[in-house]
């Protein structure tokens, strides 16, 4: 069954505007970053009804859970475009699960805005219809290694899952290693459900480097991995959990074996973008929880296509694709532009640091609100 918006909408004279998506409601690998997304969609729900709708009808989120399985998402988004007959669609969680459905939609010709896929991989394939939010997922360790670079450190290490968003963050990695004149002396891929990193750790740690970045969409992972480097007592100057290292649930896992942690995010509760103040206030008034990139992100992407509907009067996908390839705006998550594959050319990645339980941006300097803590003490002055 759908999960959707409970509370009664006001009836109208026109149907609703039905918009589909399939979300990780469930299952042991998304099902918190689902969460998150879900509660975007439905945020944004309530504000574009309250706002009167788009062209005269509300809007209408149907919402099927995927089980964090990609064939399960890929079967929901065939129903909802094929037999539920969705006016819209909008993309699921993730780099990997967006990849599996990606051709249902081209298949249907249908547009999708992908609001939390980052691999550039997945728009390397020829498909017309999907239209992607943030930065490439290759871009996340930028920060990190510019801080590294300007600070003097040189020597840099990557653990990973082997997996789409972790391979995609790796070799972005390790371009930027070169880039910025730094040297990558260890790089290893690790098998999935692995639980005890001592072993790779020990390695790491015979390879001296001054920066760790651990890159898994595994957060069992990032959190064993960040505690097991205190059990071997392996000292980086810079540890990066990539890419949920910045969520809330890293440190609360963690507490203070988080401080001084990095991540490569897409976006933050204090950036200054139009609508964000008011964004943030307004999902922890309804959903009693701060919001995170996952859910910036999907009311983001929600907001676009309303917007874009408005915009050509249509529900047609390639009168949507049309003007989204030509249009630059500001989401609350910051700068949105498309080239022709439908590929982001706009949003910046940030860098995060945990201090004192809070996350603060370090990176870049126009948006910063606090300088990095560096070099991390080891473990013993901790």
């Amino acid at each position: 069954m759908p999960t959707g918006w409970e509370e009664l909408q006001p009836s109208a004279a026109e149907p609703p505007i039905r918009i589909g998506s399939s979300l990780s409601i469930t299952g042991k690998q998304y099902s918190l970053q689902g969460g998150y997304c879900r509660e975007g969609y439905l945020l944004c729900q309530k504000h574009v009804n309250a706002q009167g709708g788009v062209l005269g009808r509300q809007i209408e989120f149907v919402i099927y859970d995927d089980g964090s399985d990609e064939k399960m998402a890929a079967r929901n988004y065939e129903k909802l475009i094929a037999e539920d007959n969705v006016d819209a669609v909008l993309g699921p969680y993730g780099s990997a699960i967006t990849e599996a459905v990606a051709d249902v939609a081209d298949k249907h010709r249908m547009l999708m805005i992908a609001p939390t896929a980052g691999t550039t991989s997945i728009w390397e394939k020829g498909r017309r219809y999907l239209i992607m939010m943030l930065s490439p997922v290759e871009n996340q360790p930028e920060g990190l290694l510019d801080l590294a670079a300007r600070n003097g450190l040189r020597r840099v290490a990557v653990i990973k899952l082997d997996g789409l968003v972790a391979n995609a963050a790796a070799r972005g990695a390790a371009e930027l290693v070169k880039k910025k004149g730094l040297e990558l002396v260890f790089a290893e891929t690790y098998p999935n459900g692995t639980t005890d990193f001592s072993d790779i750790l020990k390695r790491v740690k015979a390879a001296t480097p001054d920066v760790l970045m651990a890159a898994s969409v595994r957060l069992e992972d990032l959190v064993a991995i960040t505690r097991q480097m205190r059990q071997v007592d392996l000292n980086v100057k810079m540890l990066s959990s990539v890419p949920y290292g910045l969520l809330p649930d890293y440190y609360k896992q963690l507490g203070k074996e988080a401080e001084f942690v990095y991540s490569g995010s897409f976006w933050d509760t204090g950036l200054p973008y139009p609508g964000n103040r008011e964004f943030v206030t307004a999902y922890e008034k309804e959903f009693d929880r701060t919001p995170v990139v996952q859910s910036a992100a999907s009311y983001a992407g929600c907001r676009l296509l309303v917007e874009m509907v408005q915009l050509t009067g249509s529900l047609d996908s390639d009168k949507l694709r049309e003007a989204l390839l030509g249009f630059r705006t500001k989401t609350v998550v910051g700068d949105f532009a498309v080239d022709d594959r439908g590929f982001q050319i706009a949003h910046k990645a940030i860098t995060i640091q945990w201090q004192d339980a809070k996350q603060v941006v370090v990176w870049p300097d126009e948006v910063v609100s606090g300088k990095p803590r560096l070099p991390t003490p080891p473990w013993t002055q901790r």
